[in-house]
């Protein structure tokens, strides 16, 4: 089939690999001049680095080079996702710096994708834009005041370099993980640097206690264990029955020595809550030399608080206090669009409240010929991708057995309200699906009867769950389809 994917970072690359593999005709549309997706360089901000350490941020397939520290850098995920851009073969894929404007059904089957240049015609289409898409900048009072006199208003996506910040006053808008990656090195060449949260959020530590690296306590199923999930199976169901309080103790106990590891009494920065609240509202990794500089005094934060209205050089807060302004940077998240789609398709791949309705987070039941990657934003998301573009080759073919449409719209239904209650309806509209990475990898490969071997599933209960172990699905499920090239490449890492 000839298939279009839109987007070129980990979802769009990993899908075309495997369709490729399929022997599709693929052709990946991105608007942006370099493949990666949030990695490109067109959207990296100064401090941007994984969340995930790079074994569990690698594709099964491709591991990153050993030279790269354990937390990669944006620029160097993005020379990664070149690299296995290059190594199988995707190059004449890609079509960079090129927009989709519109991709419009075709009544007897398949979709018409315009872009400023051309039209053509694909059978399918897959949808891999991401999650992460368009910044949310808020519509702040009295902007044009602030900006004619000199200041500046802009998402941390739009600021890739540090010395643009160099002896200004700077507002950092958030407290999530890209608020806190920005902020540090902007607290270096700034005049002054406030950070202003909202709210107080949970942060883990890269190293618990200084020692123990975090993915050997939240990267391994048993990690995962500790947060309900909508099913219980086997240990899950002790966990979060008579062991509750064996769970709880041991999810909080790393919010205990958060607080004591980064004296988060002393500078008055314990947010609500336990740690086990971290679920409903942003699982975030602490960035290093973030509290170091709240404690030298570098960084400061405004907690609990938001900007009321900006004037020149000033911005008013909402308990009245004004600070000096001359640069605000907001990482107040993003919005999930897929403006290219008619209105009759959205309606379609939509529920009334805006959330995607995906089976599986990969197919909307309604709308043919559609599929989406990477709406299942994770601590595994070059995982959870790659196995849902095995899904997606393996259903092209017929090879999945899909429940009756009533039953997949129930499931989907099903699957947001749960989401909506275990993360306080924090989940990107229905896009991201962290705490429960394996869960989707478990039930995506159990609609394809297939899974890596129960031993090594029971060794990731306690080690970090290695996405290389996954190596060998899609060429075993490649194998039972017709047409598809099952031979690929030794992977060698770049570096």
């Amino acid at each position: 089939m000839r298939i279009a994917v839109i987007g070129a970072g980990v979802a769009g690359l990993s899908t075309a690999k495997v369709l490729k593999q399929a022997g599709h005709e693929v052709t990946v549309y991105e608007k942006a001049p370099d493949v990666g997706g949030v990695w490109s360089a067109t959207r990296r901000y100064p401090g941007l680095t994984t969340q995930s350490p790079k074994a569990q941020y690698s594709l099964s397939d491709f591991p990153m080079p050993r030279s790269f520290p354990q937390w990669p850098t944006g620029e160097q995920v993005q020379a990664y996702l070149a690299a296995y851009a290059t190594h199988f073969g995707l190059g004449p894929c890609l079509r960079l710096s090129t927009e989709v404007l519109s991709a419009t059904p075709v009544p007897s089957g398949g979709w018409t994708l315009t872009t400023a240049t051309e039209s053509a015609q694909f059978d399918k289409l897959v949808v891999a834009n991401g999650i992460f898409c368009e910044p949310l900048v808020p519509a702040f009072d009295g902007l044009s005041e602030f900006v004619e006199a000199g200041g500046k208003v802009m998402a941390g996506t739009d600021l890739h370099t540090a010395s643009e910040a160099a002896g200004k006053h700077v507002l950092v808008v958030g407290y999530g993980k890209s608020a806190c990656d920005v902020t540090v090195p902007l607290s270096e060449v700034a005049a002054s640097t406030t950070v202003i949260a909202r709210h107080l959020l949970w942060k883990v530590p890269r190293k618990v206690g200084g020692i123990l690296n975090f993915k050997l306590l939240l990267l391994t199923r048993m990690g995962e264990a500790l947060f309900r999930y909508r099913v219980l199976r086997g240990v899950e169901r002790f966990l979060h029955g008579r062991g509750n309080g064996m769970r709880a103790s041991m999810i909080n106990s790393i919010g205990s020595v958060s607080v004591r590891q980064f004296g988060l009494r002393d500078l008055d920065l314990v947010p609500p809550g336990q740690m086990e609240d971290i679920v409903r509202g942003a699982i975030g990794l602490a960035t290093e030399g973030f509290f170091e500089g709240v404690t030298s005094g570098r960084i400061a934060v405004q907690k609990n608080r938001t900007i009321k209205r900006l004037s020149a050089g000033t911005a008013e807060l909402d308990d009245g206090t004004r600070l000096p302004a001359d640069l605000i940077v907001c990482a107040t998240g993003f919005t999930q669009g897929v403006p290219f789609l008619p209105p009759s398709v959205t309606a379609q791949v939509l529920d009334e409240r805006g959330n995607f309705q995906l089976y599986r987070q990969i197919l909307p039941v309604d709308a043919p010929d559609l599929y989406f990657n990477g709406y299942n934003s994770s601590f595994f998301s070059p995982l959870n991708a790659e196995m849902a573009a095995v899904w997606i080759a393996a259903d092209l073919a017929g090879a999945v057995s899909r429940p009756s449409a009533p039953d997949m719209r129930a499931a989907i239904a099903e699957q947001l309200a749960f989401m909506d209650e275990a993360t306080n309806k924090h989940h990107s509209r229905g896009g991201k699906i962290i705490p429960f990475s394996l869960h989707n990898v478990d039930e995506v490969l159990g609609d394809l009867g297939l899974n890596i071997s129960a031993g090594v599933r029971a060794s990731h209960w306690l080690n970090p769950v290695n996405p290389a172990a996954y190596r060998r699905i899609t060429p075993a499920v490649l194998g039972r389809l017709p047409a598809a090239t099952t031979s690929t490449p030794t992977a060698t890492p770049i570096g």
